[in-house]
C-alpha cells in the first residue's frame, strides 16, 4: 500500500511526481498494485481494455486527516502484471464512466526533444510544447506539455476534469524543466489552464498555455485545445524579400476597418470578402495586419499579446485565419503580421511569474519592466525564452503561410537604458547600454527564417541610428531586410504642415533623407502612430485651407511613391479621413461619396499600378544609382526635381514637386536627355480633385538648352501644390 504521507500529497494536490506512484506499479516486493485518483468516486474497478470485462475492484483508502473518503484508490490482485491492457470504470453519484488511465501511458517527450528543449536549440518547439492531438497505444488524446521548472506541481485543468487540480498532475522531465501528460480522451474545443503550485508551496492564478494555438474570446482567458495548423504549399511568386520587388504595404488594424451591422466584429470569411478585393484595387502588394495573437486588451491594438502562437478569437477560429491568408495569396497579395517579441503584459494568467518565479522576464524590474507601458520584458538570454520565441516567428511564417513579420518596438530592445533615468538600468557586461541578449536573439531570428524560410522577409520598426539594421549578421548587422525610415516621416510630416510661405526656411526636410537613403533598405512608413493619441489624420497634419489641404496630401504621396524605399499607408490615409482614428468604432467609408475624398483614393490607386508597373521606381530602392537629382536647392520656390531609373540604362521617370500654391509657368529643369517626357501622374488632375493645371497634352520635349549641369532641359507648367511624374521616352 501506499503510505500515508504520498496518499495525503496526492489528495491535497501537492505531489511532485504523480507518475511515480498513480497508474501500474511493481513493489519492491514484485506485487502488482493499480492505483487512481477519483476525487468524488464512489467506486473504481479495472476492466479489460479491449473485451470489457471485469478484472478486479480497487479499494478506496480512508484517512482521518481529510475527514472522509479521499477518492484515492488501489489494489495488488494476485497473479496480475505490470503490462495488463485496461481501462477504468468510474462510478460516480450520476453515473458510470470508462476511461483510459493518464498515467499508464509513456512519457510525451523524446529523448531528443528534452535534449534540445534543454539546450534552448530547438527549432519548432510548437511541435512538442503546448497542447498536441496524439494517438498512443492506439488510444486518441492529446498530449499536455508546458516549461515551468521550479514548480513544485503542475496539473493540467478544464473542461475534461471540471477544472480541480488534483485529477491530472503531470509529469516532471527534469532535464529540460517541462511537465507533460497524455490525457485519453480529450478532443479538439476542449478548454484548458495549467494549474502551478510554487515551489514554495503557493497555489498560483490559473495559466493559460504560452504555446496554446487557440483561445478563448476575452474576457474569458483559457486555452482551447486545437490541431497543430498543417504548414501550407509554400508559394510560387518571387521571394518577398528580393529588394528589387514593388512593395506598397496597406496596414490594417482588423477590428476598426470595418464591423458588422450590428457593430460586432467581422469574422475571417467577411473580412476575406470585404477587404482583399479592395486592398487588391487599389494596386497594394502587401496588406499588413495589426498584431492578430490574442491578448486581453482591445485598446493595446494586439501590441500587448499573451497568447504569441494563438490568432485572436475576436474574428474566429485559427483555421479562419488560415483560410484568409490564402484568400490573400490567390489573389495575389502578401501578408506581412505585427509581431511583438519586446514585451508582454502582467495579466495573472499569463507568462509573469510563470511558475512562482521570474521566468519569462527578467526578476530584476530594471532588466525586466518596460517603465512606458507597465509590462514586462523577455529574459532573451534565457535559453528557453530566446527558443519560445525563435520558434514563434518560425510558426507564423511555416504553419500559416504569413509572408513576413514586422517587429515591434525594436528599439526598447536594443538598449538598456530605452526610457529609463540614470540608475534605472544596469549596463551590459561591457558597461554599454547595448542589450546584448536582444541583439543576439535578433540575429538568430534573421538567420532561422533565412534557413528555413529563405523567401519570407522581416521589417524592424527602429526608430533610432542603430547601425546596420537590414544588412546580414555575417556583415555586423540584426538581419533584417527592411527598416521603417521614421527620420523620414517625421521631417516630411512637419515639413506639410508649415505654411507654405515658410517652407523655403526648411526646405532640408525634403532633402535630408536622401543623404542617409541607401544606408539601409527602408520602407517609407505613414502608419497607425501617426494618426492616434491626439496626433490628428494626415489630411488635418497639412497646411493650409481644405483645398491645399488635399492638395497638399496629393503632393506628399506623389513625392512618397516616388522616393526611394518601399511603401506604407495605414487604413483611412488612401481617402483622408478627417477624424483622427478611432480603434473602437470604423472608418468613415462614407466620406468616399464626396469627390475630394474619392479623389485621393483614385489618386493612390493610379500610384500603386505605376509603382508596380515601373521598374525604375522599385528595381533600384537600395542603391545611389537608381536616384539622381536634377534640382535639390530651390528653396525660394520650393521645388525639387529628380530622376529614378532601375537597371536599364535607357529608362527615366523624372518626378518634379512644387510646394507652394503657385502655378509656375516656364520653370525649366534639366533632363536625362533628348526625347520626350510623357506625364504619368499628375496629382493635381481634376480626377483626383485638383484644378487641372499642366502642360498641354500632358507631353513635353526637351530642348539643347542646358540646365541644372545638364546639356538639355524642359521647361514645364508646374501646378499648385503638386506632385507630377514624367517618363522618359527617346
Amino acid at each position: 500500500m501506499l503510505n500515508k504521507a504520498e496518499v495525503l500529497a496526492l489528495c491535497r494536490a501537492e505531489h511532485g511526481d504523480p507518475f511515480a506512484v498513480l497508474g501500474p506499479h511493481i513493489d519492491s516486493k514484485g506485487r502488482f498494485w493499480l492505483r487512481t485518483l477519483q476525487p468524488g468516486a464512489t467506486a473504481v474497478s479495472a476492466i479489460d481494455a479491449d473485451s470489457g470485462e471485469l478484472l478486479f475492484e480497487l479499494s478506496e483508502r480512508h484517512i482521518e486527516a481529510l475527514g472522509g473518503p479521499t477518492g484515492f484508490f488501489e489494489a495488488s490482485p494476485l497473479g496480475r502484471k505490470e503490462d495488463i491492457r485496461y481501462r477504468l470504470r468510474v462510478s460516480w453519484p450520476g453515473g458510470v464512466q470508462e476511461v483510459d488511465d493518464p498515467y499508464r501511458f509513456p512519457p510525451v517527450l523524446g529523448e531528443l526533444d528534452v535534449w534540445l528543449l534543454a539546450e534552448g536549440s530547438h527549432l519548432r518547439p510548437f511541435e512538442r510544447l503546448g497542447a498536441h492531438l496524439r494517438e498512443i497505444d492506439g488510444v486518441h488524446g492529446i498530449a499536455f506539455a508546458v516549461w515551468a521548472p521550479d514548480a513544485q506541481r503542475v496539473s493540467v485543468i478544464g473542461d475534461f476534469n471540471t477544472w480541480d487540480g488534483r485529477r491530472h498532475p503531470m509529469r516532471l522531465r527534469r532535464e529540460c524543466g517541462v511537465w507533460e501528460i497524455f490525457i485519453p480522451g480529450v478532443g479538439a474545443g476542449t478548454r484548458y489552464k495549467f494549474e502551478i503550485r510554487a515551489r514554495n508551496g503557493h497555489l498560483l492564478p490559473h495559466k493559460a498555455d504560452p504555446y496554446g494555438f487557440s483561445a478563448e474570446l476575452r474576457p474569458s482567458t483559457a486555452s482551447v485545445v486545437c490541431e497543430l495548423p498543417p504548414a501550407p504549399t509554400p508559394p510560387t511568386a518571387p521571394p518577398g524579400n528580393r529588394l528589387n520587388r514593388p512593395i506598397s504595404i496597406y496596414e490594417v488594424h482588423l477590428g476598426s476597418w470595418q464591423r458588422g451591422d450590428d457593430g460586432g466584429f467581422l469574422d475571417w470569411d467577411e473580412i476575406a470578402r470585404r477587404l482583399i478585393p479592395y486592398v487588391t484595387e487599389l494596386g497594394f502588394t502587401h496588406l499588413e495586419l495589426l498584431p492578430i495573437s490574442e491578448h486581453p486588451f482591445d485598446g493595446s491594438w494586439g501590441y500587448q499579446p499573451l497568447g504569441l502562437y494563438a490568432p485572436t478569437a475576436r474574428f474566429g477560429s485559427p483555421q479562419g485565419f488560415s483560410n484568409f491568408i490564402t484568400a490573400c495569396h490567390a489573389a495575389g497579395l502578401e501578408v506581412i503580421v505585427d509581431w511583438v517579441p519586446a514585451h508582454f503584459p502582467t495579466d495573472e494568467h499569463g507568462l509573469g511569474r510563470f511558475d512562482g518565479h521570474a521566468l519569462y522576464e527578467h526578476a530584476d524590474p530594471r532588466e525586466g519592466k518596460h517603465q512606458d507601458w507597465g509590462t514586462l520584458i523577455y529574459n532573451f538570454g534565457r535559453r528557453e525564452v530566446f527558443n519560445y520565441l525563435v520558434g514563434n516567428a518560425l510558426f507564423w511564417i511555416e504553419r500559416y503561410g504569413v509572408d513576413g513579420l514586422r517587429v515591434d518596438a525594436v528599439a526598447s530592445m536594443l538598449y538598456r537604458d530605452y526610457s529609463r533615468k540614470h540608475g534605472e538600468w544596469i549596463p551590459n557586461v561591457f558597461g554599454g547600454r547595448e542589450n546584448l541578449e536582444a541583439v543576439h536573439f535578433l540575429r538568430r531570428m534573421n538567420e532561422v527564417l533565412g534557413q528555413e524560410c529563405p523567401g519570407a522577409a522581416t521589417y524592424a520598426e527602429e526608430s533610432t541610428a542603430w547601425p546596420s539594421v537590414s544588412r546580414p549578421p555575417s556583415m555586423g548587422g540584426l538581419g533584417f531586410h527592411y527598416k521603417w525610415n521614421m527620420g523620414w516621416m517625421h521631417d516630411i510630416l512637419d515639413y506639410m504642415g508649415r505654411d507654405p510661405i515658410h517652407r523655403r526656411y526648411h526646405h532640408n526636410q525634403l532633402t535630408f533623407g536622401l543623404l542617409y537613403a541607401f544606408t539601409e533598405n527602408f520602407v517609407l512608413p505613414l502608419s497607425h502612430d501617426e494618426v492616434v493619441h491626439g496626433k490628428g489624420s494626415l489630411i488635418n497634419k497639412m497646411a493650409g485651407d481644405t483645398w491645399q489641404k488635399f492638395a497638399n496630401l496629393r503632393t506628399l504621396y506623389g513625392f512618397m511613391w516616388t522616393h526611394p524605399g518601399k511603401k506604407l499607408l495605414f487604413m483611412g490615409g488612401e481617402f483622408a479621413q478627417w477624424n483622427e482614428w478611432n480603434d473602437a468604432g470604423t472608418l468613415d467609408w462614407n466620406l468616399l461619396d464626396f469627390p475630394m475624398h474619392d479623389g485621393v483614393r483614385r489618386l493612390i490607386g493610379d500610384l500603386n499600378r505605376l509603382y508596380r508597373r515601373t521598374p525604375a521606381l522599385h528595381e533600384r530602392d537600395f542603391e545611389p544609382g537608381g536616384f539622381e537629382w536634377i534640382s535639390a536647392n530651390d528653396s525660394d520656390n520650393s521645388v525639387i526635381a529628380y530622376v529614378r531609373r532601375g537597371h536599364d540604362p535607357a529608362h527615366a521617370m523624372l518626378c518634379v514637386c512644387n510646394f507652394t500654391p503657385v502655378v509656375r509657368q516656364g520653370y525649366r529643369i534639366g533632363a536625362p536627355g533628348p526625347g520626350s517626357y510623357h506625364e504619368r501622374i499628375n496629382t493635381d488632375s481634376e480626377y483626383y480633385g485638383g484644378s487641372n493645371v499642366g502642360n498641354p497634352f500632358g507631353i513635353v520635349n526637351a530642348e539643347p538648352i542646358a540646365a541644372h549641369g545638364r546639356e538639355w532641359s524642359v521647361a514645364l507648367t508646374l501646378p499648385p501644390l503638386a506632385t507630377v511624374v514624367f517618363e522618359w521616352e527617346h
